[in-house]
């Protein structure tokens, strides 16, 4: 089943019940409705991202082309402010040893 825009507003209806309707933050709707629909069929989570990070973090300090290298990794990094947070702390405490 192909997900349209209608589709999702009709979800997310079934969702939000009409008593909470008002407790839910647009906004919030609205990066939900992005994510489910941005979702690709081989992406990855947060718990194989951390276990690749490091290796991520490792060919971008060497000048190579790491997205190339683990295009899951850099989608992943994209989509996840907590992992990008993480990948971004490994990366300037290794430039600050280097």
């Amino acid at each position: 089943m192909k997900l349209t825009t209608g589709s999702l507003k009709e979800a997310i209806r079934r969702i939000v019940s009409p008593r909470s309707e008002g407790e839910m933050d647009p906004t919030v709707l609205k990066q939900m409705a992005r994510g489910i629909m941005t979702t690709r069929p081989d992406e990855i989570g947060c718990l194989e991202c951390f276990e690749q990070v490091d290796q991520f973090v490792e060919l971008t300090l060497a000048d190579k082309n790491a997205a190339e290298a683990l295009p899951l990794v850099e989608d992943h990094l994209n989509r996840c402010p907590g992992c990008r947070e993480e990948f971004e702390a490994l990366l300037a405490a290794l430039r600050s040893i280097a």
